[in-house]
């Protein structure tokens, strides 16, 4: 799937469900089935600086496509993060740096996020680009 499809694969199921816990409970799944983030890449510079909570992201390569690892010690935070991963794996660094993350604006959640969890989230989707 392209980045587009996946993206629009969430946006879809998000805009399925009516109530905002279960939209929440959504991406809290989501980081749930990604592959956990080993502890040693738990540094000060992996973490998201714009994030009030402790989100870490990191990057790796596999047969020249780019995967992340991401967690954070808040589960909504944790799931946007994981998220985003989920909507880039498996793609190039050319890819990944065209694409426009905005399930959060397609899905109406940025008008439920607080202030500083929309600043946080912006804050990893450009540091998902800034580490490719």
């Amino acid at each position: 799937m392209t980045i587009e499809e996946k993206q629009k694969e969430i946006i879809d199921n998000l805009n399925l469900l009516e109530e905002w816990e279960d939209k929440y409970q959504y991406l809290i799944d989501i980081s749930e089935s990604v592959e956990p983030m080993p502890e040693e890449l738990k540094t000060d510079d992996n973490l998201v600086k714009e994030c009030q909570s402790r989100v870490w992201l990191s990057k790796y390569e596999k047969d020249g496509m780019i995967y992340f690892f991401t967690d954070c010690d808040a589960p909504i935070p944790k799931g946007l993060a994981a998220t985003i991963a989920k909507i880039l794996n498996g793609h190039s660094a050319n890819e990944i740096s065209k694409a426009i993350i905005n399930f959060h604006i397609k899905t109406d959640l940025n008008l439920y996020l607080s202030p500083s969890r929309k600043v946080g989230l912006e804050g990893m989707i450009r540091r998902f680009l800034e580490i490719l």
